[in-house]
């Protein structure tokens, strides 16, 4: 199987979150990458005799989804942070997709970070539904746990402590989310809408 890669994000100076957060957060990002991959060396490995490591091999699969999502989930998270803080272009596509839906985009991203202060660690995510064409908000609580199957990743943010326990306490959490607000560059949140066009 080809193995997955690490990519090597360009994030610059952050307001609000500090580059140490950045780099102990991107450690973690590298970890699931190298798990994922090596889970699926050692399946490889266990299917040379798959009845004898049938618990072993079941055990890897279960665990799949944690590592392979955390890997992704990260990998639009970061990208969302690449290149500084942009708005959203004249006659985005999804500021008019989004306000076929809810009032303005203002109040969807409010409810949004409403959201986001889910009590525990997870995502909030903003997914869009091809099928039903809208927008449908939701909480992760694991990686590999709650995620809305055939939907489409738009927005999220990462809400596990790791994220900003260098930066705020859990009890400042919100100041967390205004950060990564305010450092968004929402051309690649339109990007991301516009590829389900």
């Amino acid at each position: 199987m080809k193995k997955f890669e690490e990519i090597k994000f360009d994030i610059g100076t952050l307001k609000g979150i500090s580059a140490k957060n950045i780099e102990e957060h991107l450690k973690l990002y590298a970890s699931y990458v190298k798990n994922t991959n090596s889970i699926f060396e050692k399946l490889e490995e266990l299917m040379a005799d798959p009845e004898k490591n049938a618990f072993m091999i079941g055990e890897l699969h279960r665990r799949i989804g944690f590592e392979f999502n955390g890997m992704r989930n990260h990998e639009y998270f970061f990208k969302s942070l690449e290149g500084g803080a942009k708005t959203l272009p004249k006659n985005s596509e999804f500021k008019k997709a989004i306000e076929k839906q809810a009032p303005s985009l203002e109040l969807a991203m409010a409810e949004f970070k409403i959201l986001a202060m889910t009590r525990g660690p997870g995502w909030a995510v903003l997914y869009f539904d091809k099928k039903s064409k809208q927008f449908i908000p939701a909480w992760i609580d694991e990686h590999h746990m709650g995620q809305l199957n055939s939907l489409n990743w738009i927005l999220g943010i990462d809400m596990w402590e790791h994220a900003f326990v260098y930066d705020y306490p859990t009890s400042e959490k919100k100041k967390y989310v205004e950060a990564f607000f305010e450092n968004l560059n929402w051309e690649v949140i339109e990007e991301n809408f516009k590829r389900f066009l």
